[in-house]
């Protein structure tokens, strides 16, 4: 079933991008921006529902929608489909804007209105999306960026054109005749962590996410072959197309000729093998002592957080709790390196530290007041968190290998991690 259409709200709620694929009525994306907005201004998180329920006038339909760089990106449904086609698609343009436009914003859409609508236009056909290949749609649809370089070398005003024969190449996601003067391809592994710890500081439950991301910059059509020191702690894996699916069950091993450029090759969760207790949760990197004390019209604080990673430094780390409706005002002490603030808008407490080094402690102390007698704050601290070059899985690339080319490409490989643990009180 098709993809009714697509609206880019910005910040305040209001479209700055609207586009239908199929025949609709002109209230029909309208009713879908009103909803959204609707339960927005009611969600006193700011969280809302991924799929909202719309009654029009037609009978009900659905809105999907996801959230990038402060922007609602919105799609009406009306008939039966999976919505994770929707949220695919969407999250597929969300990576092709940010492709194109770097950093996508109001602004960015803004200035360029024509691209963003061009896109759409080549990327869905009759509600189905038809091409996705950020190598393809280079082809007909020049980036921001080349069109104004082109502009302005010629001097005169115009558009510049597109490649004379777009879609030449037998491979979708790789253009033909690619040449660079130094050929060489990235590896960045990013992970990232889902915990929950009990008030008692035991590890409920704590998944590991992962994805290969590459940055390919190889001349002609190379083949390559990539191998894992440790491909058994990699599960339910999702795979760029480019990817031989035949060899992975087989040997372990990625056999694919990549797109140019950036591209996510491999999506997988950590899954420790036998040998490492794979029932036993994956703890993680830091601790956090939170006591929470409810009083009339207020409570106190008291957190101690202390890293638990040796030789590495955890980075833009952030604490948030949400002190509930009535709270109006919050006064804290922290230790040194941190700092603290309190969102009146988003009734949330935040506090930040820059770099937290090995073993090291930190805490927290303070008071928050509230209009309501019996304050109901969060029963949970959300803590977020980065490590440079760190892998919870150990995942290593062994090598790589290249056919169909001549030349030996430099290969550079680096590791991050990221993570959100709940920490209960």
């Amino acid at each position: 079933m098709p993809i009714e259409g697509l609206i880019i709200l910005d910040e305040t709620g209001r479209p700055i991008i609207q586009t239908n694929f199929r025949n609709t009525s002109t209230s029909y994306p309208l009713l879908h921006v009103d909803t959204f907005n609707d339960a927005h201004a009611k969600s006193q998180s700011g969280q809302v529902d991924p799929v909202l329920y719309v009654m029009g006038h037609n009978g009900p339909s659905a809105c999907c929608h996801i959230e990038c760089g402060g922007l609602r990106f919105l799609a009406p449904v009306s008939s039966e489909m999976d919505p994770l086609f929707v949220f695919a698609f969407l999250q597929r343009f969300v990576e092709i804007l940010q492709d194109y436009l770097g950093e996508v914003s109001a602004s960015s859409l803004k200035d360029n209105f024509d691209v963003v609508y061009q896109l759409l236009e080549e990327m869905v056909d009759d509600g189905y999306p038809l091409t996705t290949e950020s190598s393809a749609l280079r082809d007909i649809v020049l980036p921001p960026s080349f069109v104004n370089k082109i502009l302005s070398v010629a001097g005169v005003a115009g558009l510049a054109k597109s490649t004379a024969t777009p879609f030449a190449s037998p491979i979708p996601w790789r253009k033909a005749g690619i040449k660079y003067n130094a050929n060489e391809i990235y590896f960045d592994v990013v992970e990232e962590l889902d915990a929950i710890v009990s008030r008692t500081g035991i590890v409920v439950s704590s998944t590991v996410w992962g994805k290969i991301k590459a940055n390919c910059r190889l001349s002609g059509t190379p083949d390559l072959l990539l191998t894992f020191s440790n491909a058994q702690v990699l599960s339910d894996c999702s795979f760029h197309p480019c990817v031989r699916l035949q060899k992975w069950t087989r040997d372990k091993a990625l056999s694919f000729v990549p797109p140019d450029r950036y591209f996510t090759l491999l999506e997988y969760r950590f899954s420790p093998s036998a040998g490492i207790a794979a029932a036993q949760p994956i703890p993680p990197p830091l601790t956090m002592k939170p006591v929470v004390t409810i009083t009339e019209n207020g409570g106190m604080i008291d957190l101690t957080l202390k890293s638990h990673v040796s030789g590495k430094i955890l980075e833009s780390t952030c604490i948030e709790l949400y002190l509930g409706v009535g709270a109006t005002s919050a006064s804290c002490i922290v230790s040194s390196g941190s700092t603290w603030g309190y969102d009146p808008t988003k009734l949330l407490l935040r506090w930040e530290i820059a770099s937290i080094s090995p073993l090291s402690t930190h805490t927290l102390r303070g008071t928050f007041t509230s209009t309501a007698l019996h304050p109901r704050p969060a029963r949970a601290f959300k803590a977020t968190f980065e490590i440079q070059q760190h892998s919870f899985s150990s995942l290593k690339i062994d090598q790589l290998k290249v056919t169909q080319e001549l030349y030996k490409p430099y290969k550079g490989v680096r590791g991050q991690v990221c993570g959100t643990v709940e920490f209960r009180w």
